[in-house]
């Protein structure tokens, strides 16, 4: 099955202009949510084949998010999380957002053509 809805959650608006470019660009319906509680009631209302979530956000944390959706209840088990840092977290609160993501990236090391290539080997 082919990801073909994306959400991305992310508060820079020039990294989230050019994830929406290049995703819509290679086929992909994008909705672009700037602030944690926006992401978070898009990703709770609409089945998205794939979550892009950034940590440090406004409102709502990516790590709160990625708890809510992921946690206990599991409201999302058919949507991909991919996790976007700049933000260098300990290794113990790295590895808990590891548990509940399907990939966690640096941003500053992925360019619009590795994160479509791990989107790609995520649904492959």
């Amino acid at each position: 099955m082919a990801i073909k809805t994306i959400l991305i959650v992310e508060d820079d608006r020039f990294i989230g202009e050019m994830y929406v470019r290049s995703l819509q660009r290679a086929g992909y319906e994008v909705d672009w949510m700037i602030d944690g509680n926006d992401g978070l009631i898009a990703a709770r209302n609409k089945p998205y084949d794939l979550l892009l979530l950034d940590v440090m956000l406004p409102e709502r944390r990516g790590t709160e998010i990625l708890e809510a959706l992921r946690g206990k209840e599991d409201l999302i088990p058919n949507t991909k999380v991919i996790v976007l840092t700049n933000f260098e977290q300990d290794d113990e609160s790295r590895q808990a957002m590891e548990a509940h993501a399907d990939a966690y990236l640096i941003k500053a090391e992925i360019t619009p053509r590795k994160l479509l290539s791990v989107i790609e080997r995520l649904t492959a």
